[in-house]
């Protein structure tokens, strides 16, 4: 199950909040070993500042986070365009109110721990709700920075978005900037067999009152 929640309403979210910043630490610096900033034991960056939508995956029936990602529009700062630009050809431009951003895409494993990847049915539920969030918020497309260890996972789920720019080595890993259009979420979320609505009930009406 899914939640939407908007930065700006992320003190009524303090359980998801908390479980998510420390899995982002666990996961990108800890494991990964990305260059970002841990305090006290969570991961934010400047991005987090600017009302982004987190998508978070919960238990159905404990609640207990999941998973989560992170949405912001393109019209305004965001990753690609402010910490990758490399990774587009000069003069290439990814803005639009009708593209947002992916980013800090991570999950736990059944036992809680962060060390062990993305957990595939937690990504399939995460991809599942893009499309669902495309929708509901009139999106054509989406475009995330990744890097190989994504790559092989979306594969995995048979998720091929469109690659874009230049492909280059980035902390010493392979990673990629790429679009997702709207026709392949919603055929991506047939062929993970997921029916109906993947959301908690009035998320939708929460994040895009």
């Amino acid at each position: 199950m899914l939640k939407l929640i908007e930065g700006s309403y992320a003190s009524f979210f303090p359980r998801e909040m908390d479980a998510m910043f420390r899995n982002r630490a666990e996961t990108f610096h800890d494991r990964l070993g990305w260059e970002v900033v841990v305090k006290n034991g969570y991961e934010l960056d400047r991005f987090d500042d600017l009302n982004p939508l987190y998508v978070v995956s919960v238990d159905s029936e404990t609640e207990r986070y999941r998973g989560s990602l992170r949405l912001l529009p393109t019209t305004g700062p965001n990753m690609l365009r402010d910490v990758f630009p490399q990774l587009l050809e000069e003069g290439e431009v990814v803005e639009s109110a009708t593209i947002w951003e992916i980013s800090r895409i991570c999950t736990v494993g059944p036992d809680g721990y962060s060390g062990r990847g993305i957990c595939g049915a937690v990504l399939r539920e995460l991809i599942a709700g893009l499309a669902e969030v495309g929708l509901l918020a009139g999106l054509t497309q989406l475009v995330a920075v990744f890097d190989e260890r994504l790559m092989r996972i979306l594969k995995a789920v048979r998720c091929n978005p469109e690659i874009i720019g230049r492909p280059q080595l980035v902390g010493g890993t392979m990673s990629y900037a790429a679009l997702f259009g709207e026709d392949l979420l919603e055929t991506l979320r047939d062929s993970l067999a997921i029916d109906g609505s993947v959301l908690a009930p009035g998320a939708r009406d929460l994040a895009f009152a």
